[in-house]
């Protein structure tokens, strides 16, 4: 979520529907690569559904465990790669949704300060916060 005092802090990463409702969460060190959360939420995905990264996550194996499991990536090349993937600028500006979804947490209190010091802890207000967006957007369609 940013930066301490005492350094960086904890890395959120999640997985997004369309909506920017969240379906799945992950933590990891601050220090840590953003590949690494993406291992943890890359699996059981849709058929058909089309996954929006940045620049961060070209990196081969994403893109081979993401099209095993019938999905599509969208995610820019980075400037060194030789090979070029498909991209679409028109799908990719639907990424704004996935930062819309952590400007909502942040709104959180807990969340946004870290009362937690347990990361599991810390995970379950993140997931707290999460309920409560998802009952906020259904509340308004009923």
């Amino acid at each position: 979520m940013g930066r301490s005092r005492g350094g960086l802090t904890t890395k959120v990463h999640a997985l997004t529907d369309a909506r920017g409702l969240p379906i799945k969460l992950a933590l990891t060190p601050g220090q840590a690569h953003d590949i690494k959360g993406a291992a943890m939420l890359l699996t059981d995905l849709d058929d058909g559904s089309v996954l929006l990264g940045d620049k961060a996550y070209d990196v081969d194996w994403i893109r081979e465990r993401i099209e095993t499991q019938g999905a599509t990536a969208n995610i820019p090349d980075k400037v060194t790669r030789k090979h070029r993937h498909r991209f679409s600028e028109a799908l990719y500006k639907e990424r704004n949704h996935i930062e819309r979804f952590f400007n909502r947490i942040k709104h959180f209190r807990r969340v946004a300060t870290r009362f937690e010091k347990h990361a599991a802890n810390y995970l379950a207000m993140i997931k707290l916060a999460s309920i409560r967006i998802w009952l906020r957007v259904n509340e308004s369609m009923a």
